[in-house]
């Protein structure tokens, strides 16, 4: 709703643009999963200001996501109660309905309203899990990376280092190749011992048939996730393979979840073992309808990526089994975000203490990889 009296309002702005290459350590080469080569992650990064408070948000996006801030969501949030969350969430999709919500509009929605949950959070000076009426400690996480293009000596030193360093589960990257894939789990099989649960992710890569053979080959490694063996677009193939696939392999889809349909379309269809939703995708109001219909369902719910962030939304839902803990983004958000969560025994542990998410741009370091940025309002800056 729109106040009207004394009250603060947004009133300011300030959406930055980065663009930040692949690397890992020295390694510095485009990097592969089952359907996609990237050589740059793009990040929006919303800062929004209220009665001289400043809420942070930020999504994994494409660079025209910028221009729908400026030109149609802006609009959509300047004047409003900040506490009213709801409210803004409702407003920004209404207003990219001819544009299209999923994609590229629900990245600029979903900072946005990232920003206006932190904001609304410090401005009654509570931590963003308070604020979503939660208290979980902490979250358990699984490491998440071994892209395709690795070779046999990298998967393993990746997912060997996750697992002597306490994490309970670790997930590789499947899909390119078919035929090598089998080969690829081994290799990650026994460099992270029996002691550790394997995932694998297709990213769609596969064919409904060949994707239930090689989960048959998978399940005799221990692999007990299987994410996305076919398009996430194909929920009669994921329903089909969910009934299909040995135990203990469950399915995991979610991560192109955009909307509230979308939830409950792979949930009512029977598509999923575990949901995952990513609030960089749907926003936290999008998570937490996520979470509503993972525990109406009975289903499990996973965070995609995005772990400085998701521990804090995370610690808010019991229905959340596990937050990924993903190779590009653990150093994207060290490298721009001061305040994260801590690694712990294995689980994300978000700061009890902190006001909203905790997370503060680290202006001189992020400044390099900066692309673009937008700023209306009072200044917009904090």
């Amino acid at each position: 709703m729109m106040r009207t009296g004394a009250e603060p309002t947004v009133d300011a702005i300030r959406a930055d643009l980065f663009r930040v290459p692949t690397a890992t350590g020295a390694r510095e080469r485009p990097e592969s999963d089952g359907t996609l080569t990237w050589n740059a992650t793009g990040v929006l990064v919303v800062r929004l200001t209220a009665g001289g408070a400043t809420g942070l948000g930020y999504a994994y996006t494409s660079p025209a996501a910028l221009a729908v801030v400026e030109h149609t969501l802006w609009e959509a949030v300047r004047g409003r109660d900040p506490l009213d969350t709801r409210g803004a969430y409702r407003a920004m999709a209404r207003a990219v309905r001819n544009a299209g919500w999923a994609g590229v509009a629900a990245g600029a929605i979903s900072a946005l309203d990232i920003a206006l949950h932190d904001l609304a959070a410090r401005m009654l000076d509570v931590s963003l899990t308070g604020l979503l009426g939660g208290g979980r400690m902490s979250v358990p996480a699984y490491g998440s990376g071994g892209f395709t293009d690795y070779s046999d000596d990298e998967l393993a030193e990746q997912l060997g280092s996750w697992a002597a360093a306490g994490l309970r589960a670790v997930k590789m990257k499947i899909g390119s190749r078919p035929a090598q894939d089998l080969h690829r789990v081994q290799v990650a099989r026994e460099a992270i011992g029996d002691g550790t649960e394997l995932f694998v992710d297709a990213n769609g890569a596969y064919q409904r048939k060949q994707a239930l053979a090689q989960a048959e080959r998978f399940a005799a490694e221990g692999v007990t996730w299987f994410e996305e063996p076919v398009s996430s677009d194909d929920r009669e193939g994921l329903r089909l393979l969910r009934d299909r696939v040995p135990a203990p392999i469950r399915i995991a889809v979610g991560e192109y979840a955009y909307t509230p349909a979308d939830f409950r379309d792979l949930l009512r269809d029977g598509a999923v073992d575990v949901l995952q939703a990513d609030a960089t995708r749907c926003g936290i109001t999008g998570f937490g309808v996520a979470a509503a219909l993972s525990r109406a369902f009975g289903v499990p719910l996973s965070a995609h990526t995005a772990p400085a962030l998701h521990a804090s939304v995370c610690a808010a839902y019991d229905e959340v089994l596990n937050i990924e803990y993903f190779h590009d983004h653990v150093r994207i958000e060290g490298l721009f975000f001061d305040g994260g969560p801590f690694l712990v025994d294995g689980d994300l542990v978000p700061d009890p203490t902190a006001r909203g998410h905790g997370l503060l741009l680290k202006e001189p370091d992020a400044e390099p990889y900066r692309t673009g940025r937008f700023v209306a309002g009072g200044g917009g800056s904090g």
